[in-house]
């Protein structure tokens, strides 16, 4: 199956997220460590909560994308059923 830019920037940007936030987690808890260590927690969770509110965002933005996907299978399925249901129905009567 042949995935699709949309797919790919999605992956790599959820991926990318990821990595920030991981790595600017541990960078904001080392930077805001000269203030103590109950502000540079403070902070890296401050941080923590918008990088994970972009994961989230992302990981939606490609939910909605499979669930429209599937729509379409879904939709091109009933068709053919309904078209097939059609034609039975013309033969019997004909």
């Amino acid at each position: 199956m042949k995935r699709s830019t949309h797919n790919l920037l999605l992956s790599f940007l959820s991926g990318a997220s990821w990595a920030f936030a991981v790595i600017g987690a541990w960078v904001t808890f080392q930077s805001f460590l000269f203030l103590g260590f109950i502000t540079a927690i403070l902070f890296t969770f401050l941080f923590l909560f918008c990088a994970l509110l972009i994961i989230v965002v992302l990981e939606n933005l490609s939910l909605s994308r499979d669930r429209y996907e599937e729509l379409l299978k879904q939709t091109t399925l009933l068709e053919e059923i309904r078209d097939t249901l059609k034609s039975s129905d013309a033969s019997l009567q004909g």
